[in-house]
C-alpha cells in the first residue's frame, strides 16, 4: 500500500510530530522519490487541456456548444493562511 503524500513529504522534510529528523540518505533516495512519484495514470488531471482565459474558453465552449467547468480558489494552494 502506498503512503499518503503529505506523509511521505512530512517525513523526508522532518516535519512528523515536531521533531526533526535524519536528512534523507543517498541510498534511501531512491525509494523514497518512488514512493512520492505519482505513477504512470495517476495524473489524468494534467491531461485535461485546461484554459486559463475564460473569454477563449467561453468561446471556444460555444463554439463547440459545450458546457464550461469553472475551477475558482481562494487562498494558499496548500491551505497555509
Amino acid at each position: 500500500m502506498r503512503l499518503n503524500l503529505a506523509l511521505c513529504l512530512g517525513l523526508a522534510l522532518g516535519l512528523t510530530h515536531g521533531k526533526a529528523s535524519e536528512p534523507v540518505k543517498p541510498e534511501q533516495f531512491g525509494k523514497l522519490h518512488s514512493l512520492i512519484k505519482p505513477n504512470a495514470g495517476e495524473e489524468k488531471f494534467m491531461e485535461i487541456p485546461w484554459m486559463i482565459d475564460l473569454w477563449e474558453a467561453r468561446k471556444k465552449a460555444a463554439s463547440e456548444d459545450k458546457p464550461i467547468l469553472l475551477w475558482e480558489m481562494d487562498g494558499h494552494p496548500l491551505g497555509c493562511v
